[in-house]
């Protein structure tokens, strides 16, 4: 058997049946280009959504709720599981305020202070603020444009509090590393180190502060309990894991898992609507293409009968027989991927929202798996028709010439 000889031989023939081979292309591209357009809506939209609750750290949050007791060594651990991809303890939050002034410019807010460090998911690749440095802070967008200030700005800081009757006040320069974008967080913040919060909470307590050399009660204090923490999962599949991780210690959070659990549902249930469709649209394809098969062996008795008379045996003109269908499989990919490129610039003109987000889209290596899963219906299919080649005598050839 000669391949290359019969792959000329069955392209020949192809051409010269160019108004049947257009049929069976346009057969093909009407099940392919369909699927493509159903599958990149899929992959686009439940892509699109899955990557913005990705992006959002918010979604990822696990709140303490009810007031708990958590020792540092605790949120240490929940820092080490491979499923949290952030966590530092929080201190109360009636003590986690600062009074901010840009002395330059005389502008004055209150904001509410987050602790923060290295791969905080709200800095959203901004520089944490040196551990070492308790004035090294980060300004949300909303607090440094009431401030007016920017990355290198010096602000001063205001810290009250009320003992004997009276209110006292204390103060420390900061330093602002940098300036979140607004997409990051909305409400007026300062990202500082743990040690600054801590410090606010001991003065407000009426505790000594002598890194800042405030001065109060010298007493050693006790081990520090932190009422509530910042933890963020690391994927969104790690929500609910982490959800039942605290119910099971009786302890009260707070999550997104049901945000969560519907997006990850309906991408459940469209992948199961897809392959249903997917599979009876192949299905059907397939039947065409064996039945399309059975009737060019029909219609080609003569010219298989002289290709067997010249020696070609039945896996020979089997492979004739396939070839063909290959090649209508080849065209009919190639014009489904041009049409769905179409389809899928309309529809993401048409209905995309939000920069980098798609309403239909696929990747190279679905169009090659695309690709080779026509390729392979089309042999299946052609070679399950293509068998009756089988029963084509050298004998007919010898009549009918």
């Amino acid at each position: 058997m000669r391949p290359l000889l019969i792959a000329r031989l069955a392209w020949q023939d192809y051409r010269q049946d160019a108004r049947l081979s257009a049929c069976a292309v346009l057969a093909l591209v009407a099940v392919i280009a369909p699927l493509l357009v159903l599958f990149g809506l899929k992959f686009g939209l439940i892509g699109s959504l899955t990557e913005r609750l990705q992006r959002d750290p918010g979604v990822r949050e696990i709140i303490a709720l009810g007031g708990g007791r958590f020792n540092a060594e605790f949120i240490a651990r929940l820092a080490a599981r491979p499923d949290v991809a952030f966590a530092i303890p929080r201190t109360r939050q009636i003590a986690a305020t600062a009074e901010l002034l840009l002395p330059a410019q005389g502008r004055g807010v209150t904001v509410e202070m987050l602790p923060t460090a290295a791969n905080d998911p709200l800095l959203d690749g901004a520089v944490a603020p040196n551990a070492a440095d308790l004035r090294d802070v980060v300004l949300s967008y909303t607090a440094a444009e009431k401030l007016g200030a920017r990355a290198g700005d010096r602000l001063l800081a205001s810290f009250s509090r009320r003992q004997g009757g009276e209110v006292q006040w204390r103060q420390t320069p900061l330093h602002v590393r940098a300036v979140l974008p607004l997409a990051s967080f909305e409400r007026d913040g300062l990202f500082a180190s743990l040690a600054l919060l801590e410090a606010a909470e001991d003065y407000r307590d009426g505790r000594a502060v002598p890194a800042l050399g405030w001065d109060g009660d010298s007493a050693a204090p006790a081990a520090r309990v932190y009422p509530a923490f910042r933890l963020y999962a690391r994927t969104l599949d790690d929500v609910e894991p982490l959800r039942r991780f605290f119910a099971e210690r009786k302890l009260l959070v707070s999550t997104q898992a049901a945000q969560i659990a519907q997006v990850q549902s309906l991408g459940r249930n469209l992948d199961l609507v897809f392959w249903i469709i997917a599979s009876l649209a192949v299905a059907g394809a397939a039947a065409a293409i064996a039945a399309g098969a059975v009737a060019a062996v029909e219609r080609k008795q003569r010219e298989l009968a002289v290709l067997r008379l010249l020696g070609l045996g039945t896996a020979a003109l089997l492979l004739f027989v396939v070839l063909q269908a290959l090649y209508s499989g080849l065209l009919a990919a190639a014009l489904a991927a041009l049409l769905y490129l179409l389809a899928e610039q309309g529809l993401n003109r048409v209905f995309m929202q939000v920069p980098g987000e798609y309403a239909a889209q696929l990747l190279p290596v679905h169009y090659v798996v695309a690709l080779l899963s026509v390729l392979l219906a089309s042999t299946t299919a052609a070679a399950l028709g293509g068998w009756r080649v089988a029963r084509i005598d050298a004998s007919q050839g010898i009549r009918d010439v």
